[in-house]
């Protein structure tokens, strides 16, 4: 007679091994008892409205130093303060001792935070594995492709840089081509790109279509629903980098429905550096492998994904910190507030700078990515570039101590601003004042 599921939850697995994940991560989730956290959260006991969004939120839970006014939250994130400590004090507790924490704690904690994870994103916990970075995660499953010669992969031109690279080395050493379809700005709306998709993609060749859920540079809200399903229609597979996504805008990969998905935990969740997500729709599972072979090989998706070798594991851990700091605070609430102060903040620059968006103000959600005026510097430059772009902001960052980037984007300037619970309209102010000592308008 087989032991009863409860009972196999909450018995002492000893030794645990990568093979026994898939035990875990099967059972259902009224049957299921996690294990007990020897790192303790704090007391997220926020009323509604109590976290003062701004100074106050960057005071309390953010490291950011004071001096600088940081409108680059897209770039590497910003870790809350109360995640960093709970990453430091899983590491002292690894350490206090290391065999019974890696041999028999640390599979099921991770099972745990997976399952947790999982319920944020909405999808099932065994589709879902953790990962470093989204980078991981992408090179995973492009590796796992069989590509033959002319197999198409099929991208936007402002697919993430590292992902163009990736894919074409596989298509060196593969013989597949890239289908790199151009999107021009400035974007006149959604429909834009779902035209894109529809007049350019070929379902017999192509093998796979990947999609950037919030591109990096031109940091637009990607209409996915529209797209997946005209790739589904065409038999195509859909790998979407959202490495933006999480945190960022609501998501529900239930409803979204891609094959293939990624994301950070380090950006918009506020997650220390070294944790990300990996999701895999069942019927590509079987055929999906980590970059790295290890113990849990054979054993199934998660059992093989869950175990890279002896790294530092707490990023993964402290994301119990997150998603309890999240789902006291609200993730409605942080996110309205992000929107709507990407909303003011763009206005007020597009007003002051007397430019425009490089995509309707709607399809923005945490960045957004406004035009420069005309400046002084490049008067006798008629197309400018990524080395103009640096320029000015080194600018920004030594003479105002503002730190945002600046986008070359088919020959003109923006800058991409983001913002999250720690900033405030004030600092946009200070931005736009700044670059209108550059601009042709100061000079006039």
């Amino acid at each position: 007679m087989s032991e009863p599921t409860e009972q196999r939850n909450k018995r002492d697995f000893g030794s645990f091994h990568a093979s026994n994940v898939q035990e875990l991560i099967n059972i259902p989730e009224e049957d299921y008892s996690p294990p007990e956290l020897p790192i303790k959260s704090p007391a997220f006991l926020f009323q509604q409205d109590e976290l003062q969004f701004g100074k106050e939120a960057r005071e309390k839970h953010f490291l950011l130093e004071g001096s600088c006014t940081f409108l680059n939250h897209g770039a590497f994130g910003g870790v809350l303060k109360e995640a960093l400590d709970a990453t430091q004090q899983w590491q002292r507790y690894t350490e206090s001792q290391p065999l019974r924490f890696y041999d028999r704690e640390l599979l099921p904690h991770l099972v745990y935070v997976t399952r947790r994870l999982a319920k944020f994103v909405d999808c099932d916990p065994r589709d879902l594995v953790l990962m470093t970075n989204a980078t991981t995660g992408i090179n995973s499953v492009i590796r796992s492709f069989d590509f033959k010669t002319g197999d198409v992969i099929f991208m936007f031109s402002n697919t993430y840089g590292a992902v163009k690279k990736l894919v074409r080395q596989v298509c060196v050493d593969t013989g597949a081509v890239v289908s790199e379809v151009t999107v021009n700005f400035p974007l006149e709306g959604p429909q834009q790109l779902i035209d894109l998709v529809k007049d350019n993609l070929d379902g017999n060749k192509t093998k796979l279509a990947i999609f950037d859920h919030i591109p990096s540079n031109t940091p637009y809200i990607t209409p996915l629903s529209d797209i997946i399903q005209i790739c589904h229609q065409r038999n195509v597979p859909v790998l979407v980098d959202g490495a933006h996504a999480l945190g960022s805008i609501p998501l529900s990969l239930r409803t979204l429905q891609p094959d293939f998905y990624v994301s950070n935990a380090h950006k918009w969740l506020c997650s220390p550096k070294g944790a990300a997500f990996l999701y895999v729709a069942k019927q590509y599972q079987e055929s999906t492998r980590p970059l790295v072979i290890s113990h849990g090989f054979g054993s199934g998706f998660n059992s093989e994904f869950i175990w890279a070798g002896l790294h530092d594991y707490s990023p993964f851990l402290s994301l119990h910190t997150l998603l309890d700091f999240w789902l006291s605070v609200g993730v409605n609430r942080i996110q309205h507030y992000i929107y709507r102060l990407v909303t003011d903040a763009a206005n007020l620059l597009t007003t002051s700078w007397d430019t425009g968006l490089a995509a309707p103000l709607s399809m923005f959600g945490s960045m957004a990515l406004v035009q420069l005026p005309h400046l002084q510097l490049f008067k006798d430059c008629d197309t400018l570039t990524y080395c103009h772009a640096e320029q000015v902001q080194n600018m920004l960052y030594h003479e105002h101590c503002i730190e945002v980037p600046i986008k070359a984007i088919q020959g003109r300037l923006y800058v991409r601003i983001s913002a999250h619970i720690y900033n405030s309209l004030e600092e946009y102010e200070k931005l736009a004042a700044a670059v209108l000592q550059l601009s042709d308008i100061a000079a006039s």
